[in-house]
């Protein structure tokens, strides 16, 4: 319902909203590496926003360096910090590669927000078994995957912020 109020909304109209329906809340995040997988766009780009307003450093990986850039600037802008990676997030190996790179930036992951996905359409009603899979796989791979890269070395620290629901 949400992604749909905010469809042809631009920049100054959902930072609006943002500010509007999102006061400022202590959640403890201040200096917390929060990455954000589809954090570019959408409802992750406004969950990065209230995250870098939480003071964390919400990390945005995305498959478009373009966007997840134009992301990133638009936090800065608002006296924010965030970065980014660019990853394919169904290919296994650039996952672990983008995690990687956190680490080697930050020397650390505190959570890990799945956001990643795409509305392809396609679903029971309306495409062939092969094709469902396929969304399937794009909208759930990644989460599995960025899971798995994230959690051996989230689930050490104590207050952890990965959590999964199945």
């Amino acid at each position: 319902m949400v992604d749909k109020m905010l469809r042809g909304t631009d920049e100054v109209q959902i930072n609006e909203l943002t500010r509007f329906f999102i006061p400022s809340m202590d959640l403890q995040l201040k200096n917390k590496v929060i990455i954000v997988t589809g954090g570019a766009k959408g409802i992750g780009e406004g969950i990065v926003k209230v995250l870098a307003k939480e003071g964390a450093l919400p990390v945005i990986i995305g498959r478009s360096e373009a966007d997840n850039l134009k992301a990133v600037q638009s936090v800065e802008a608002s006296g924010g910090k965030a970065f980014q990676v660019v990853a394919e997030l169904t290919d296994p190996a650039a996952c672990e590669k983008a995690v990687a790179e956190v680490l080697k930036q930050f020397g650390q992951i505190d959570g890990l927000v799945n956001n990643a996905g795409v509305n392809d359409g396609v679903g029971l009603e309306n495409g062939t078994y092969e094709g469902f899979m396929a969304s399937l796989h794009k909208k759930c791979g990644a989460l599995l995957l960025d899971g798995a890269s994230c959690f051996a070395r989230i689930k050490k620290i104590e207050r952890s912020y990965l959590k999964y629901y199945f």
